[in-house]
């Protein structure tokens, strides 16, 4: 498979910003009507790719088969809640830019419960701002997905990010209607409404799948990640880069628990993602940001919804990264891949790493940190050094605890984590990528 990986592109034609008009004082915002949008994708590179790729590595693994990498954004926003651009315009710009799969996920905040349509529409359009979605808006934005989608080519996707201001906002895909914030403060609404198949009276959001987003950022952190087991294989995902952030220790220095230590303590089997959480006009082009790499069977959203239900992603913020790995009990002879569950009970475990970007990478020196359960952050039971090259293999040994797992992340020692841990904690260093995890169960 030929990669489609970013290319240079020219600086996009400046476009008014809702938010740099929109008033501030009450809630509701009041600005002049914003005229056309305007600015446009680079012309014959939109669902075209036909510049070659600057850099990236293949889509195959080493050390598995049977699925292919793609690149993949699952968390933008445009004008239809708090962002700056046209939704009209997102899905090409990320397919140009080199994504494989991409979704736009506005806002879900209280247009629908407390405004409803017809009140909604009389309003001056910034109050979306703090607003979000209508049924048509995200009825728009299944239209758009639905016309940028090609199997096999590019996955587009309709989302909504279900925002509530205290406890934190959830992504969710792969639905038929959208939720607003019902009962401000709670998540079990939302958990409830993931568990409802649609009706003739009330919606429902059965089937469809979803994941948290930027945990910390909101100080509630989710009632600090309710758990329910009705939907834990529906909650598939826990962004621990969102935009140019490493949220493995946010919060650490308000004397709080790692977001990650959080979920997955609270009995959650996510996987780890990442996403720019695009708020501009340039989505999916700017370097640096969250991206997630998915290992599909299919490059289509069937495909897509199954891996990201087997959790077989990882979370970077380089674009055209290859990370896949495996782990093998030394006991049990069971062998797992990230995302899923390994049969180990005690004794030594296998683990094979492959790490990839093309030519640029090769003999560039990393390491790669084996996270495991801790009181309140991880902690890190192995530190590898490696150079960009070969398959990484390390072998340690690993005791199965109750909620038991580890993850494996690829760090650069020769940079710092903007948001830091205690002193010494061997993740200070800058985040390069994350596995998901793999869950040690019963043998």
């Amino acid at each position: 498979m030929c990669d489609n990986l970013p290319h240079a592109h020219p600086e996009p034609t400046p476009e008014l910003s809702r938010r740099a008009v929109a008033a501030a004082g009450s809630g509701l915002l009041i600005a002049s009507a914003l005229g056309p949008a305007v600015g446009a994708i680079v012309p014959g590179t939109a669902y075209g790719a036909t510049a070659a790729p600057l850099v990236g590595a293949s889509r195959t693994s080493r050390i598995t088969r049977g699925t292919t990498l793609v690149h993949a954004d699952m968390h933008n926003h445009t004008l239809l809640s708090d962002g700056d651009g046209d939704p009209a315009r997102a899905f090409a710009s990320m397919r140009s830019a080199g994504l494989d799969v991409a979704a736009l996920t506005d806002h879900a905040t209280f247009s629908e419960s407390v405004l409803g349509e017809i009140r909604a529409g009389l309003l001056p359009a910034e109050y979306k701002q703090v607003a979000g979605i209508t049924p048509d808006d995200f009825a728009r934005t299944g239209r758009l997905a639905d016309a940028a989608n090609r199997n096999g080519r590019f996955t587009a996707i309709r989302g909504f990010e279900w925002s509530e201001l205290l406890i934190g906002h959830v992504n969710v895909w792969f639905s038929e209607h959208y939720i607003d914030v019902l009962q401000a403060g709670v998540m079990q609404p939302l958990l409830d409404w993931l568990r409802r198949e649609p009706g003739l009276v009330l919606d429902g959001g059965a089937g469809a799948l979803a994941g948290f987003n930027h945990p910390g950022r909101e100080p509630g952190r989710f009632q600090e990640f309710t758990y329910d087991a009705r939907v834990r294989d529906r909650m598939v995902s826990l962004e621990l880069f969102n935009r140019q952030d490493d949220y493995l220790f946010e919060g650490y220095a308000d004397g709080l628990t790692s977001p990650l230590m959080a979920c997955l303590g609270a009995g959650w089997r996510t996987g780890i993602a990442g996403v720019t959480d695009e708020h501009g006009t340039d989505w999916g082009f700017p370097e640096g940001k969250g991206r997630t790499g998915m290992w599909v069977k299919q490059h289509s959203r069937a495909g897509v919804k199954e891996a990201m239900r087997a959790r077989r992603f990882f979370a970077t913020r380089t674009s055209g990264l290859r990370v896949d790995a495996v782990a093998t009990s030394r006991t049990t002879g069971d062998r797992a891949r990230m995302g899923s569950v390994l049969r180990h009970d005690r004794g030594r475990v296998e683990i094979k790493l492959d790490v990839a970007r093309g030519k640029t990478w090769q003999g560039r020196r990393l390491e790669v940190q084996v996270l495991r359960p801790g009181q309140d952050i991880p902690r890190v039971d192995d530190v590898v050094e490696f150079r960009v090259g070969p398959v990484v293999e390390l072998t340690m040994a690993m005791q199965r605890g109750g909620n038991d797992w580890f993850v494996l992340r690829i760090a650069d020692p020769t940079q710092r984590n903007a948001t830091r841990g205690p002193d010494g904690h061997p993740c200070n260093n800058f985040g390069v990528a994350y596995t998901s995890p793999i869950w040690l169960v019963p043998a």
